[in-house]
């Protein structure tokens, strides 16, 4: 693999993914890695601190103009800095953007969610810029709308985002489960458009994970080579195994024709 690598990274501790962030490193140093990272549990905790109310609707934070100021200094304040320092630790010349600075990342506003977003467009020289000087970037999920308006956007949507514009090869969601399951507990390995809503209107995929489905399926949908994994974070070698194809997490594929003959009717994807 030769093309952008972009990791999505959740927003648990630093010293929760002390692994990942040390494969991170060593990957980092063979081709191009973007880091895009969440923090809502933090989040929800600094407004609960603050007496702010936290309200979700299908999985995403709906951000007024008060809990955007605990975001913004969540997102691009502690925890940025703190996965950056962690990186630089283990030797990776890490920078840490937010989706405002520069202009990396143009937000379209959801409709009722108030200061919340999704990526519109990549302005990629920046990343580009970054990635020739030998710096891996951080970047956390904020964008500014169409009038310069900062939002917030989900960290899923942020990297889905991120991978469309970079063009990347290879997008890893990690989570804190291996991937998308079924109904009888199982993980499903392959994923296809077609059934996506269909899994989410039953009940299959729900909380969380609807949003980060769906984001996947938006990083494969304009007919690129980009092929997205949903995986555990906490597995070993999580990012060698999916850069080689290894049957591990959920892979998003655009349509069902693009899964291998081996899978089934059960794993939701023929």
């Amino acid at each position: 693999m030769n093309g952008y690598l972009v990791v999505k990274l959740g927003g648990t501790t630093v010293a929760s993914q002390t692994t990942v962030l040390a494969e991170i490193a060593s990957v980092a140093r063979e081709r191009a890695v973007v880091v895009v990272h969440g923090g809502g549990s933090q989040v929800t905790e600094w407004l609960a601190r603050l007496g702010q109310p936290t309200r979700f609707e299908d999985g995403l934070r709906v951000t007024d103009e008060a809990s955007m100021e605990v975001v913004t200094a969540v997102l691009r304040g502690s925890v940025n800095t703190a996965l950056v320092a962690a990186l630089r630790g283990l030797g990776v010349d890490a920078v840490g953007l937010s989706g405002v600075d520069g202009g990396l990342l143009v937000g379209e506003r959801l409709p009722g969610r108030g200061l919340v977003a999704t990526v519109a467009s990549v302005r990629r020289a920046l990343i580009d810029a970054l990635v020739a000087d030998g710096r891996v970037a951080v970047v956390a999920p904020l964008a500014c709308d169409e009038i310069g308006t900062v939002c917030n956007v989900n960290a899923d949507d942020a990297a889905a985002g991120l991978a469309r514009g970079l063009a990347a090869e290879l997008l890893v969601l990690l989570t804190d489960t291996d991937g998308v399951r079924g109904d009888d507990g199982a993980r499903i390995p392959w994923l296809a458009a077609g059934h996506v809503e269909t899994l989410i209107e039953a009940g299959t995929i729900d909380g969380g994970m609807a949003p980060k489905v769906r984001a996947a399926l938006a990083a494969v949908s304009d007919g690129d080579a980009t092929s997205v994994v949903i995986a555990d974070g906490g597995m070993p070698r999580v990012l060698e195994r999916a850069m080689a194809g290894d049957d591990i997490g959920t892979r998003i594929v655009a349509d069902a024709a693009a899964q291998p003959a081996a899978a089934t009717a059960r794993e939701h994807v023929s």
